[in-house]
């Protein structure tokens, strides 16, 4: 589950990782150095797709590229302290966003249209999910090169059938879903409220956030202006869901459920709740521990629309990909011509094979082959479609603000704080 890895790289504990040299590549341009060009990524499905990828371009390439596969506890330890050394690798695997923007900052990874063969390199990407791979100003540092993960409603249909009621479009849909569902004693929304899950309970803040307010709302947040967080969406949002959890939407024990099996995912699955907003790798809990159901009775749909809100109902929250930084160190004609491969045939007929949904504009072919074409090419269409896509809040802010973010809005859902104080903390936060 990509969200678990995410979430234990952010932690950011100290490790020392054998075989991790970085690139003693001197030249940034000539393409003339011998040395290998050392890729830092996760530990993961995919890597044998990327190793690929890799093996075919040695074959040519002057300058190798060596892939070196990082655990995930203490990565971004790690790559921060090589990155403030002569010792940092080539390229090297992010989440995009904040910490990735600070390496551009600081000079230490490269404009991509800069690259040989890097000046086209954009229009092979679905438009939403590069932005995470931007600089404030629209340089390009980051390139796509994993699947997409957006969040979205998941709804058991079984459950729905019997109530004879349909999945919500809107939000006025979905207040009577909780009408009908708590009448009949279901929790309407599986929700995983326990502590260290809060980033569950942050999907639901980014989305309503981003429907009455736009993703210009986050933006200015990260953008490290606090006073966004003043920003009448976000006390709109808290307050709705303030009117959420009043309401029975998540049931009254939502604060001892955990994510995954034998919590929310088994909440929805057994039909003891019709909902769950989450991330698209539900899909492969569901697979792993409740298989016929998500063979047959697990639907999903987008998000509902807000009246009256400022955003685009197409607007998508989530994960929008992994990215490939080349730093400063990388023979420039190597770094290139990988990144290249990153939107080839094989290596998105491989990324499919492997269950992930690309993110390149010739991808949705490929689709027909993945294991439940249907649900790629949902996420696919809905990524595709979406004006904007806005990364996880925690992620995009990194650990410092991120994790006293999530206490305060679990307070919120615990109904320990109003959400006029959640409001008061979050823009207290530096």
């Amino acid at each position: 589950m990509k969200r678990a890895i995410s979430t234990l790289a952010a932690v950011g504990l100290a490790v020392t990782l054998a075989g991790c040299g970085g690139s003693s590549s001197s030249s940034g341009s000539s393409g003339s150095s011998t040395a290998a060009v050392h890729f830092w990524t996760l530990k993961d499905p995919t890597n044998t797709v990327q190793q690929a990828g890799i093996d075919t371009l040695n074959t040519t390439a002057k300058t190798k590229i060596t892939m070196d596969v990082v655990p995930s506890d203490g990565y971004l330890d790690k790559l921060r302290t090589a990155m403030g050394s002569n010792r940092m690798p080539g390229m090297f695997f992010s989440w995009g966003g904040g910490p990735m923007r600070e390496y551009a900052t600081a000079k230490k990874i490269v404009d991509v249209a800069t690259l040989p063969g890097g000046k086209d390199l954009a229009s092979h990407f679905l438009p939403a999910v590069l932005k995470v791979g931007q600089t404030a100003d629209g340089t390009l540092v980051g390139v796509p090169c994993r699947g997409t993960q957006p969040v979205f409603l998941f709804y058991n249909k079984k459950v729905f059938t019997a109530a004879g009621v349909q999945p919500p479009k809107t939000w006025s849909d979905l207040q009577s879903l909780i009408t009908t569902f708590t009448g009949k004693g279901i929790t309407p929304f599986a929700l995983a409220g326990k502590g260290g899950n809060e980033w569950t309970e942050l999907m639901w803040l980014e989305y309503l956030t981003d429907r009455l307010g736009g993703p210009q709302v986050f933006d200015k947040i990260q953008a490290g202006d606090s006073s966004g967080w003043t920003d009448p969406a976000i006390l709109q949002a808290a307050q709705m869901i303030k009117k959420l959890v009043d309401g029975g939407a998540f049931g009254k024990k939502f604060g001892s459920v955990a994510y995954g099996a034998g919590g929310s995912s088994t909440l929805l699955s057994s039909g003891k709740a019709a909902m769950e907003l989450m991330g698209s790798w539900e899909y492969a809990v569901q697979q792993g521990t409740s298989a016929d159901f998500a063979k047959n009775d697990l639907g999903y749909v987008a998000f509902p629309t807000v009246d009256g809100g400022k955003g685009d109902p197409n607007d998508v929250v989530g994960n929008p990909s992994n990215y490939v930084s080349v730093t400063t160190s990388a023979d420039a004609t190597t770094a290139g011509a990988y990144l290249q491969t990153l939107y080839g045939d094989d290596y998105i007929k491989g990324l499919v094979k492997a269950g992930e949904v690309p993110v390149t504009t010739n991808a949705k072919d490929a689709l027909a082959a993945a294991p439940d074409p249907a649900y790629a090419t949902f996420q696919f269409n809905l990524v595709q479609q979406a004006p904007a896509f806005t990364q996880s809040w925690d992620q995009a802010l990194g650990f410092k603000i991120a994790t006293p973010m999530l206490a305060e809005l679990q307070q919120l859902f615990n109904g320990q704080q109003t959400p006029e104080q959640f409001v008061a903390a979050a823009a207290a936060l530096k």
